[in-house]
């Protein structure tokens, strides 16, 4: 986890799947997101997020969800082959981490 403000370092770094949240200022509420993973790329004033999926939390379909992370662990334990095994892992990966981000949005909301 990181925490990017206003005049940060330069930085460029790999984004694991998950919860990405955003401070738009002026008082307005924290915005979350789900991403994939991807790349971040921080200038002083400037922050770029590149990823093949981005969503914001409180659009992520957590019945969705639950059901990819069930096909994911079904398609583990009846994958032989290395591809097939690592395509489902990430399948899994990325099931479980929109789950956590859901989550983590409930979890905010109490």
């Amino acid at each position: 986890e990181i925490g990017i403000a206003p005049r940060h370092a330069p930085l460029v770094t790999r984004l694991k799947p998950g919860d990405v949240r955003v401070d738009p200022g002026q008082n307005k509420p924290m915005e979350h997101f789900y991403v994939s993973g991807g790349i971040i790329e921080v200038q002083p004033f400037k922050v770029t997020i590149m990823a093949d999926t981005g969503i914001r939390a409180a659009d992520l379909d957590e019945m969705a969800a639950q059901e990819a992370k069930r096909r994911a662990e079904e398609a583990l334990a009846n994958k032989t082959g290395q591809m097939e095994i690592a395509r489902a892992q990430a399948e899994l990966a990325e099931a479980v981490a929109q789950l956590q981000t859901i989550e983590k949005l409930r979890k905010l909301k109490k």
